[in-house]
């Protein structure tokens, strides 16, 4: 109780440093037009595809999905689904009849075609997201999306060069009962089925590109993960400018007010603790890591505060070197240069 207490008092004590407002490049910078940005992205639907297999010929209809979507089937049914190999015939023919005849699992497609049917909510984000990427990626080839069903295997993930495949049914809304159907599974925790949602879909579509465009962290402290996250927020910013950061931060917007009204607290409680350049991954994995809370903060504290410190930090960065382009920041691994080069001052709110 003693440090809640003295949470908004202990920070004058701990820096000495001029911490006069600055903003931060998100809350100045001119979107770009991108409506003549040309992109020509393509949606394939694998999961209706799946659901029409012609069982009266079975081994011709899944030859020829096969055929239409051969990267992605072979990671669908031998990772995914654990399926039988392919080449076993009868008893891949089999399993995948199986799959598809499921009740459960037939009522999980109806589900998803209820919600996703048509998809063309999303078939536009995603196009302009695409556009956006292309503007500030322009040698990145336009990604392709692939839709499918897992029955709560795999959310998303990036495969080829630049694929993205979404799994439909972790998105079918924070009042369906994914904790009824995956009992004591701590993925499907209350703090984290909130988000699964038509309105978080895009934003965890592409957040495999992201991962795979800023690649590794390189160093394992606190500071060094901090600002590799923040790059990645930086650029989803970037992607989503008309999205609410409360979705690109997967929190609530209370939870996000609470962050920008506690920046000068929160990088006082880093210092004091001795966490910037701790890399005891037990003691800084909430700060990063998906969690309900951030320890020894104040119950309002969501999880992952650090990584939005790091994002005000590369933001901070970015706006003080406003010829890098988003290559370059990728390319910066050093993450005590950019906060050293930032200049970066947390701001009393």
């Amino acid at each position: 109780m003693e440090l809640l207490k003295n949470w908004r008092w202990s920070v004058y004590f701990l820096l000495t440093m001029s911490l006069s407002a600055c903003m931060s490049d998100r809350d100045r910078r001119h979107i770009p037009d991108v409506s003549a940005v040309v992109v020509t992205p393509e949606f394939r639907r694998f999961e209706q595809q799946l659901f029409e297999l012609d069982t009266t010929q079975l081994q011709q209809s899944i030859a020829d999905l096969m055929e239409g979507y051969p990267e992605f089937s072979e990671i669908y049914f031998t990772q995914i689904l654990k399926s039988p190999n392919p080449n076993s015939g009868e008893a891949f023919q089999e399993f995948i009849k199986g799959f598809i005849k499921h009740s459960a699992i037939g009522d999980l497609y109806q589900k998803c075609e209820e919600l996703y049917g048509g998809f063309s909510p999303q078939k536009e984000q995603l196009t302009q997201a695409f556009q956006f990427l292309k503007y500030y990626f322009p040698k990145l080839p336009t990604p392709d999306v692939t839709t499918f069903i897992s029955e709560y295997g795999v959310g998303n993930f990036i495969y080829k060069d630049q694929s993205l495949a979404v799994g439909l049914d972790f998105f079918l809304g924070a009042s369906y009962p994914y904790a009824a159907y995956n009992q004591g599974n701590p993925n499907f925790s209350k703090y984290l089925t909130r988000t699964f949602n038509e309105e978080h879909l895009v934003y965890k579509t592409l957040l495999p590109l992201v991962e795979d465009l800023v690649g590794d962290p390189q160093g394992g402290r606190l500071l060094d993960l901090m600002v590799h996250n923040g790059k990645k927020l930086y650029i989803m910013d970037h992607l989503l400018p008309y999205t609410p950061d409360s979705i690109k931060l997967e929190m609530t917007p209370d939870q996000v007010k609470w962050l920008n009204g506690n920046e000068l607290e929160m990088w006082a409680f880093f210092l004091k603790e001795d966490l910037l350049y701790s890399s005891e991954w037990m003691k800084i994995t909430k700060y990063l890591n998906y969690s309900p809370h951030s320890p020894g903060m104040p119950p309002e504290a969501p999880g992952r505060t650090a990584n939005w410190m790091g994002w005000q930090i590369v933001s901070t960065y970015m706006s003080r070197f406003p010829e890098k382009t988003m290559q370059d920041l990728i390319a910066m691994k050093d993450a005590q240069e950019i906060m050293d080069l930032s200049k970066y001052k947390p701001r009393r709110r």
